[in-house]
């Protein structure tokens, strides 16, 4: 079977080549410029970084590939959807302040944002898939709108899917509010009561009042809880996860059909950004230290064999001390299982070489 090309450069810069420089001869020698982008928009699906959190992509990454676009005569703007959970991103106004405050004005990086979703998270276009899990993707509408799509993903670890790479990107952070809902509706979590102190993090943090504190203790309400996840995000205790591995697959085979209803009609091409590795989602308004060494940038027309070779490549790196691969006794060789155990990432990938999506057979093709 032929194999899928996955181009990779490190972070080493001398000789007058900086970082920036190998980011646009990788993105070029993976074969953006096979894609016709004269006056075509281009949403360029990037995730902008809670307020507070610090491990987002720095603004300069997406400037090397508005440049490019911009050189190839498309027309690239920066995007992603709201989130569901209480935050600086939940509207339009507030997500475009978050972005600016983090740098990405079009004043810093050559193009403007736009939230796909629109003021409130309701501007969404039904995309039909006939998934297995998923029939009607609600994908925002500017996304759809495009007519080329790229992702650029800071590759990292989650507590839901286990890392968050281009899938995740693409998949949860481009469906409305309403798709995220439906993405996440699959499992709910609990609370292992025995070891909650009651600190009340996870209820000032829930968006849906789904959280309360009865006699020292956080209790959820399902009816109410829409497994977003983010509860298990903040907690100090590690106490709140998902009720059974199943719902975690699900959610990962949720995130794969709607990766698969934004990139299934348009030309598509896509980078991972490999550093400040945190064990959880940008979404956090914190971020962890980095659990392995910064490793790279990696590009590819296929999305299932990028996210595959930077968690290979995460892999190979040795933990670094006194980060969340230090909190616990490693369960397996899977750095991102042994950061959040009741996860299983390699659900999505799975699931994405089912869709017809991409390979998981792929080789390196190393920039220097």
């Amino acid at each position: 079977m032929e194999k899928s090309n996955v181009y990779f450069t490190d972070f080493r810069a001398h000789n007058g080549v900086s970082v920036l420089n190998k980011l646009e001869k990788l993105v070029k020698e993976a074969g953006i410029e096979k894609i016709d982008f004269k006056d075509k928009f281009v949403a360029i699906k990037i995730h902008f970084g809670e307020p507070g959190n610090l491990a987002f992509l720095r603004p300069n990454y997406a400037k090397v590939i508005v440049d490019v676009i911009k050189e190839l005569g498309g027309k690239p703007f920066l995007t992603d959807c709201n989130t569901l959970y209480v935050g600086g991103r939940t509207n339009a106004l507030d997500h475009i302040d978050a972005a600016y405050t983090n740098g990405f004005s079009p004043f810093s990086t050559g193009c403007h944002v736009i939230i796909a979703d629109g003021l409130k998270g309701t501007e969404e276009t039904i995309v039909p898939i006939n998934g297995e899990y998923v029939t009607e993707a609600k994908i925002g509408s500017a996304i759809v709108d495009a007519d080329i799509f790229i992702s650029l993903s800071h590759f990292k670890g989650h507590e839901l899917t286990g890392y968050g790479g281009c899938l995740k990107n693409i998949g949860m952070g481009c469906g409305s509010r309403a798709g995220k809902k439906e993405m996440h509706d699959s499992g709910k979590p609990i609370v292992h009561q025995e070891n909650c102190i009651g600190c009340g993090i996870c209820q000032k943090n829930c968006a849906h009042d789904a959280i309360s504190i009865v006699n020292g203790k956080a209790s959820i309400d399902h009816r109410k809880c829409v497994g977003c996840g983010r509860c298990m995000g903040v907690c100090p205790q590690h106490t709140i996860e998902v009720s059974n591995e199943e719902a975690n697959n699900i959610l990962n085979r949720k995130i794969a059909e709607y990766a698969y209803a934004v990139i299934k009609d348009k030309p598509n091409f896509h980078i991972n950004i490999v550093m400040d590795i945190s064990p959880n989602c940008d979404c956090h308004s914190e971020n962890d230290v980095s659990i392995i060494p910064d490793v790279g940038m990696f590009a590819s027309f296929d999305p299932i064999a990028l996210d595959l070779a930077c968690a290979d490549a995460c892999n190979k790196q040795e933990p670094l001390p006194n980060s969340a691969l230090t909190d616990q006794k490693p369960v397996c060789m899977d750095h991102f299982i042994n950061a959040h155990p009741e996860t299983n990432w390699m659900s999505s990938i799975d699931y994405g070489v089912k869709l017809q999506m991409g390979k998981k057979e792929y080789q390196i093709i190393t920039i220097k």
